[in-house]
């Protein structure tokens, strides 16, 4: 197994074997591109890498050869316009299995990607391309995302390059022909395991989204989770249902799947449809499945029995608290236990339930090898058991493989959460009595919703720019589907009075100007917002007074 040379042992008898004796082997030069990619193509040329479809009937097969073809003729093309190594290049392609051509071009080229989500506004790609000084977008050809990538074009002086997927537009370069474009091999550069390959953008409490930067080393820190917490086969299919846009397809769709030689499934939709999941999973004889716990909540409204998923051995679930009801409903439905993990964009799987201990419903897991993790209290000393502490990282004796760099271009904020050899994950959690770690909340104000991270402070910015918005507090909302929902208590300027015909219109203006999943859902017009004697806005009190009234019926 190609994941083998990359572990000094690979098989373990018990946790406490695990966390004591996991040591990964990263080489200087280790680039995924050469050393993953285009040796399985060398030796394995018809070996699977993404089984794909779309949610119309068509369907395809990526073989790792194609793989290796295709992104050599794409590193071709794309260098050949001036794109080197270092430069920051945008990709929003959604599902479309090119993404994969085009983010193994640019790990040959050196280039740093930058996935993005498709629903980003004007607004959303100005700040990124001015943040990173992007060079170059790669877009699929969406309407709305193409008018968005162009409005904020004249705002973004380093965008030189916008290359469009499947179709033509003027100031937009076809990548169509280049894909095909036979070029031979691609020359290998020189490129170091510390060099960085990619950026995530991943949404902040106090500020605009921060700049997760991740090495070249970083794959190899996902055999971590692919192998021991998703349990992926040789040969077979690993489903994880995220866009490429999210750092969850890092986790799920590349890295450590093909470093144990799993294919990738990767199924394109317009909008989620739990029956059509279910039959997805049954039709391609998926292997193991990851999701966040939304979906699953969905899964088991459905009669799952009536699928064959004889195929499916091993399920995981991450994102947002596992509710126990949910495990053991779909543990009925299935017999399989799901395994919760946690981690960051930051971060590989730091928590998890691995195959030497039986899960707890609702709890995280153990931690992870690697990772010398620890709970702190509000005065820095360690938390004892079954009391919340902050989840930290302890890394005087080493960065765990797989962890970020630094917040790109933003060293204060990087000194600030990791300091003294001690990552500040923000998370909250407790211990039991047995090791396991349960999810508490964030530190900070962070809302998750359906699995998106949302920044408190961006929706205010965008609140704020409405006539009738005087001032405004975002906050979330405890959902039974969504986990939470974002609210909005609203303060209005003196020409407007309340309405349900306003509370629309400020919705409406916010899904204009942001990612739709940012709007607040829910807005409650208020007469002041609760401040600290230095005017700062306590979030915590209004949340409290919301959840006061949900206990009081």
């Amino acid at each position: 197994m190609l994941f083998d040379k990359y572990l000094e042992q690979s098989t373990f008898q018990s946790y406490e074997d695990f966390i004591e004796n996991w040591k990964l082997i990263v080489p200087d030069n280790f680039n995924f591109a050469y050393d993953v990619v285009d040796k399985i193509a060398s030796e394995c040329p018809e070996k699977r890498a993404i089984v794909w479809c779309d949610d119309t009937g068509n369907e395809k097969i990526v073989t790792f050869a194609e793989l290796k073809e295709k992104s050599d003729n794409l590193a071709h093309f794309i260098s050949g316009l001036g794109i080197k190594k270092g430069d920051p290049v945008m990709l929003i392609l959604r599902r479309k299995f090119e993404y994969w051509f085009c983010l193994v071009a640019l790990h040959k080229i050196g280039a740093v990607a930058i996935p993005a989500t498709h629903m980003l506004s004007p607004r959303d790609i100005t700040y990124r391309n001015k943040a990173a000084d992007i060079r170059m977008i790669i877009s699929l050809n969406d309407e709305k995302v193409l008018e968005h990538v162009d409005a904020s074009h004249p705002d973004c002086p380093s965008l030189e390059f916008k290359l469009l997927l499947d179709g033509e537009r003027e100031d937009w370069v076809s990548l169509d022909k280049a894909m095909n474009d036979a070029k031979g091999n691609y020359p290998r550069p020189e490129i170091f395991a510390t060099d960085p390959m990619l950026l995530y953008f991943t949404s902040g409490t106090t500020g605009y989204p921060k700049m997760v930067r991740h090495s070249y080393s970083y794959p190899i820190g996902h055999i971590l989770t692919a192998k021991f917490w998703q349990h992926v086969e040789d040969d077979g299919i690993h489903f994880t249902l995220a866009d490429t846009g999210w750092a969850k397809s890092a986790w799920g769709k590349i890295y450590g799947q093909w470093l144990c030689g799993a294919a990738v499934m990767v199924y394109e939709f317009e909008r989620f449809d739990p029956s059509k999941l279910l039959g997805v999973l049954e039709k391609y004889g998926v292997n193991t499945f990851c999701a966040p716990p939304t979906v699953y909540r969905y899964l088991i409204q459905e009669d799952i029995k009536k699928y064959n998923l004889s195929s499916l051995h091993h399920c995981t679930v991450a994102g947002e608290p596992l509710n126990p009801e949910v495990f053991q409903k779909f543990y009925k439905a299935t017999g399989l236990k799901l395994a919760e993990g946690y981690g960051q964009t930051e971060m590989t799987v730091a928590v998890g339930n691995f195959e030497w201990f039986e899960p707890k419903p609702g709890s995280m897991g153990k931690p992870s090898p690697g990772y010398v993790l620890d709970l702190v209290d509000e005065e820095d000393k360690p938390a004892t058991d079954n009391h919340e502490g902050q989840i930290v990282v302890r890394t005087k004796t080493g960065k765990p493989v797989g962890m970020f760099d630094c917040y790109y271009r933003d060293k204060l904020l990087s000194e600030l959460v990791w300091n003294k050899d001690v990552y500040y994950t923000g998370d909250v959690a407790s211990r039991d009595n047995d090791g396991y770690l349960w999810f508490a909340g964030r530190v900070d104000d962070l809302i998750k919703t359906s699995g998106y991270l949302v920044s408190p402070f961006e929706v205010e910015s965008v609140l704020i720019e409405h006539p009738a918005v005087l001032e405004c507090a975002v906050t979330g909302m405890p959902d039974p589907v969504r986990g939470q929902v974002v609210r909005a208590s609203v303060v209005l300027t003196p020409q407007y009075e309340p309405s349900d015909d306003l509370a629309k219109h400020i919705q409406e203006h916010v899904k204009s100007s942001t990612a739709p999943y940012k709007y607040p859902r829910v807005i409650e017009f208020v007469e002041q917002l609760p401040k600290t004697i230095s005017g700062k806005i306590r979030r915590k009190e209004i949340r409290q007074k919301h959840e006061n009234k949900t206990d009081k019926g």
